[in-house]
């Protein structure tokens, strides 16, 4: 069984004591491919360095996170550009618009986007969108982007029943993580609604750890407990969910 982490930030701070030791457990368990977003210039070059070390396992993107979108989102955005000519790189992400800390920035996160949206159609790649407390301002520059070209992840989908289907929409797949296995997440609610070709996991570790270690550090292996719910939710063997999920992350990321 191959289970497939479409969003982890391996290369974070939090994992500096035990990078190997959380890899390794999580390979143990089947998680053979991880897919690590980024969030802005600072963490390239310990993006490429874990890559380098686990070239079978990581798979890397390029792109600035919308809480990151500051002054100096031009010099970023460059940054972004300028790396896709020199890294193997499998999406743009993540990307998107972040509402719940701040709105000072709204104007330029939403440039911001609006760039990298196109700069994944120029290199034919898919993007992975980070949306929180602003479906509406993601959902208006996906309808202003929508096309044959534009293609992805929506990240930690935590919307409506609508949501999710407007998100599919714009060849969104859905990314489902730890917030699935939360009493108060709702997704759960409705996920079996969803057709499996639009689902991919995810653990967004170290953050959104799923029950029972919700509020701890989250790793890689505890998708396996995403995996459970969705078994629990779509009534499907955990093979069936982890080889579907796994094809669904193949046909998006194209490796």
């Amino acid at each position: 069984m191959i289970i497939t982490d479409t969003h982890t930030h391996l290369y974070s701070e939090a994992f500096d004591d035990d990078r190997d030791e959380i890899i390794k457990r999580a390979i143990d368990k089947g998680v053979e491919r991880f897919f690590l977003p980024a969030i802005d210039s600072t963490y390239t070059e310990r993006m490429l360095a874990l890559q380098k070390s686990y070239p079978d396992h990581v798979f890397l993107m390029t792109g600035l996170h919308p809480t990151h979108v500051k002054e100096n989102y031009m010099d970023e955005l460059l940054h972004v550009k300028e790396v896709l000519s020199k890294n193997q790189y499998y999406a743009i992400g993540e990307i998107g618009i972040d509402l719940y800390w701040e709105k000072k920035y709204l104007k330029e996160q939403q440039m911001a986007f609006k760039y990298q949206i196109q700069l994944a159609k120029e290199h034919q790649l898919p993007i992975v969108i980070h949306c929180r407390d602003a479906f509406d301002e993601v959902f208006e520059l996906l309808e202003e982007e929508k096309g044959n070209d534009l293609r992805g992840i929506f990240h930690c989908f935590t919307g409506t029943f609508d949501q999710a289907k407007k998100a599919i929409s714009y060849n969104m797949k859905l990314g489902i993580g730890g917030v699935a296995t939360f009493k108060n997440g709702k997704i759960d609610q409705f996920l079996n609604k969803i057709d499996l070709k639009h689902i991919v996991l995810e653990t967004d570790a170290p953050y959104l750890a799923p029950v029972p270690y919700r509020g701890k550090r989250n790793e890689s292996a505890y998708i396996v407990q995403v995996l459970d719910k969705l078994a629990d939710i779509y009534n499907k063997p955990q093979e069936e969910l982890a080889m579907v999920t796994t094809a669904n992350s193949k046909e998006v990321f194209g490796v």
